[in-house]
């Protein structure tokens, strides 16, 4: 296939040193032929090349706009670049930049797996590389099965270009995906083994995702086989925790402390990291969105260098308006304002969700004792610079001068409630910084999510993080398994599930023993109280950002009713079509051998 065949300038890795993230040396290929898998360091580069085009994706731009905007978590920023992915004007010629990377990543896979049977290996060595293989195959299938439908399936390493191609059946495609996975998952490592360090694909990781597979082509066929056997691996994997050295933090927010990336909770990785010889950045670099760069800090990072003005007022209409110099200064450790997306607290004016908004009236509703809001999102800035506000000052409403102190005092903060004499008083106290509660929320300023913050990108905090971007953790497990034990129609068993990431959210540090134990009987529901709307809100406290939501709203059949229910720029436009997203158009274009490559309905 023209468009699929592996003619690319493609890096690939002679030989690893201590993980996935440690590659040693480079051998750009203008052509992978056939000889090139004859020796152990082919194989192995073949792999590493695939870990490496990952990175191409998760964490950049286009594909975090695919995975978010346009759901019921996100809406656009005042940046927004992904307005496609409201589904207004969304087509083959704006989307799919996964596809040939996907589709290139799959047959150096098959190439791997047609020539590595007889390298000269120790057997043991030789059946870890091979279900290395077949996990990053089955990883990327699943990844375009869920979002093109049928697609070209491909078990031979093609090295004659075609310019014929066809579609293959989702069921044909998913019988690969879960054979891959299944044997995968029977002969990888249960910890990370050398030379695969890191987060690289383990038993663990392989049967998470085998689970996956399975609960999603089960919400396909309405297959209940599917939803049991889903079910179990989540319960075996949970039961084996201890021998996969893997197990959730007692603290929601240490999940997302960088030096946690690498922890218990992870597990598995994109990873990033700032020597030249291993990736894509340079320091100083102006980092873009492309490039294989991590940028996942910023996007959702709103403008607070430009927007927070010491002596910003409600307008007559209602609005935020920032006036006066501005409180802040960019830094490292409140980031880049990138402002593409922000979370979706528009209340609805109409309909069933009238005076409502997702993100606080849908998602994190008990704020209270749930830690997983603002362990997600900032709400206090502190001072970074000394701003001197006169008493006379243009708009400023609280007759007294002075100058914040760096490093004391709060610049900006951003209450999940209503504060009387917002946003330069509390109530009839004035505030040396700026109060903004929801109501004045917008587009450029909001509560900006803090998971990936880098801070140690220090002086050049405008470079790209070399943070791993964490594809899965082992709360996913439990989510993951309740989901399925909800379609196999054990609630009870759902709840037990989900109950144990609830009461670990319930967990502060800041708690007493005794508040700890309240908070977590707080959070714990019953049988009862398992819908699949409960899931998908479940997950969207636990996951919210972390590339999952377009994917889980459309494995639950739920895309179009909870867009339509909540996000106010994309319910306008959202279609049972959008279930898929269109083939990129380079495809149909250069397949113009046999039959026109299809595209899919409504595009």
């Amino acid at each position: 296939m023209k468009n699929i065949k592996f003619l690319l300038i493609i890096a690939f890795i002679a030989t690893l040193g201590t993980g996935c993230d440690k590659i040693l040396e480079e051998h750009p290929q203008s052509q992978v032929v056939p000889s090139f898998f004859n020796s152990p360091s082919g194989v192995l580069g073949g792999i590493a090349g695939v870990y490496n085009d990952i990175r191409s994706q998760w964490g950049t731009e286009g594909f975090t706009n695919e995975m978010q905007v346009g759901t019921d978590e996100f809406l656009l920023g005042a940046s927004g670049s992904g307005a496609v992915f409201t589904y207004n004007g969304l087509n083959g010629s704006n989307f799919g930049s996964a596809w040939g990377v996907a589709f290139q990543d799959i047959n150096t896979i098959n190439g791997v797996l047609q020539y590595g049977k007889t390298i000269d290996l120790p057997e043991a060595t030789r059946k870890q590389y091979l279900a290395q293989a077949k996990f990053l195959r089955g990883f990327w299938y699943f990844y375009l099965v869920q979002t093109f439908g049928d697609v070209p399936l491909h078990t031979e390493f093609i090295t004659v270009a075609s310019q014929a191609a066809k579609r293959d059946p989702v069921a044909e495609v998913y019988k690969l995906i879960i054979q891959d996975l299944t044997e995968a998952a029977a002969d990888l490592p249960n910890t990370p083994t050398a030379p695969f360090l890191g987060k690289a694909a383990t038993k663990p990781v392989a049967q998470l995702l085998l689970a996956k597979a399975l609960l999603t082509r089960g919400w396909l066929n309405n297959t209940a086989a599917d939803f049991t056997q889903a079910a179990t691996i989540c319960s075996d994997i949970i039961a084996n925790k201890s021998t996969y050295g893997l197990d959730l933090w007692a603290d929601y927010g240490d999940a997302f402390v960088p030096a946690n990336d690498y922890g218990k909770e992870t597990m598995f990785v994109s990873d990033h990291v700032l020597d030249a010889k291993y990736g894509y950045y340079s320091v100083g670099g102006a980092a873009s969105g492309g490039a294989a760069q991590n940028l996942s800090p910023w996007f959702t990072n709103w403008n607070y260098p430009n927007n927070s003005g010491i002596n910003s007022v409600v307008t007559s209409s209602g609005t935020f308006s920032s006036s006066g110099t501005s409180l802040m200064v960019r830094d490292a450790q409140y980031g880049r304002p990138y402002i593409r997306m922000r979370p979706n607290s528009d209340k609805w004016t109409t309909g069933t969700n009238s005076g409502k908004n997702y993100f606080l009236d849908q998602a994190f509703t008990k704020r209270d004792v749930d830690s997983r809001f603002a362990n997600s999102f900032y709400q206090i800035y502190i001072s970074n610079v000394a701003v001197t506000n006169t008493a006379t000052a243009t708009n400023n409403k609280r007759g007294i001068g002075y100058t914040t102190v760096v490093g004391q005092d709060t610049a900006i903060w951003l209450p999940d409630f209503e504060v009387p004499g917002a946003p330069q008083m509390v109530g009839t106290r004035p505030f040396k910084g700026i109060v903004v509660p929801p109501s004045m929320w917008n587009n450029g300023i909001f509560p900006a999510l803090k998971k990936f913050m880098d801070p140690s990108r220090g002086a050049n905090f405008n470079d790209p993080s070399t943070r791993p971007c964490v594809l899965y953790r082992f709360s996913d497990v439990y989510m993951t398994g309740a989901e399925a034990y909800f379609k196999a129609g054990d609630n009870a068993k759902a709840a037990e599930l989900i109950n144990v990431v609830r009461k670990r959210a319930a967990f502060r540090k800041t708690n007493t023993t005794a508040q700890n134990t309240d908070a977590a009987t707080a959070m714990t529901i019953t049988a009862a109280d398992v819908t699949l709307d409960f899931i998908l809100d479940e997950r969207s406290r636990e996951f919210f950002g972390e590339w999952q939501r377009w994917h889980d709203l459309v494995r639950t059949r739920s895309l179009v009713r909870r867009v339509q229910a909540w996000n106010k720029e994309a319910a306008p436009y959202v279609k049972d079509f959008h279930m898929l997203r269109p083939i990129p158009q380079s495809q149909i274009d250069r397949t113009v051998e046999g039959p026109p490559f299809p595209q899919n309905p409504g595009y």
